[in-house]
This record gives C-alpha cells, structure tokens and sequence, in this order.
C-alpha cells in the first residue's frame, strides 16, 4: 500500500521560501508521475505541479516561475521549492500520483504571512 508523508512547510513572510518533501512508500516509485497538490481554506483541492517519470515537469500558471518540482527515484521522494511565496499560497499541500491516485497524507500547512 502506498502511503505518502509530506514536511517541510510552516510560516514564511512574503517573498520568502520553503522546501516541501513527500516522501512515498512502495515499489516502483519511478514510474509514476507524481504531483503536487494544495487546498485552501473553503477550496478545491488543486494539482499546482507534476513532474514525469522522464523528468518534465509542468506547474499551474499560479505558480509557474516561482516554484519548482524535482524527485530523487534513489531516496523515493519528491520536493517542492517553493519561492517568491505569496499570501494566496497558503494552503495545506500534499503529494500524489495525478495518474493513479493513492490514499492523501496528511499533508503540510504554508502559511505565508507578514
């Protein structure tokens, strides 16, 4: 069973930065493509960034320029650098697979306020 353990996030004042981390459970974790997610208070969960097993990446036009998703296949773990924070990224952010989705995590709370 896949499970998912995403950390790294916390308070940060505009304009500062955070490094999420979700690490996965499993086997063939390289194969997957893997994504992800944020949910506001009162808001649909959404798909923000995805990366491909070959390495692409795609990200939401919100965040487009500011963040940037990378994975390490070896440690089965995907990150997300996250810059230029502003308060409308607030949100608890979570990893999956956008393809074949697995039970949620958790989670990891962003505050990004001054």
């Amino acid at each position: 069973q896949v499970q998912f353990v995403e950390s790294g996030g916390g308070l940060v004042q505009p304009g500062g930065s955070l490094r999420l981390s979700c690490a996965a459970s499993g086997s063939s974790f390289s194969i997957y493509t893997m994504g992800w997610y944020r949910q506001a208070p009162g808001k649909a969960r959404e798909l923000v960034a995805r990366i491909f097993s070959n390495g692409a990446t795609m990200y939401d036009d919100s965040v487009k320029g500011r963040f940037t998703i990378s994975r390490d296949n070896a440690e089965n773990t995907v990150y997300l650098q996250m810059n230029s924070l502003k308060p409308e990224d607030t949100a608890r952010y979570y990893c999956n697979r956008p393809l074949d989705p697995r039970t949620w995590g958790q989670g990891t709370q962003v505050t990004v306020s001054s």
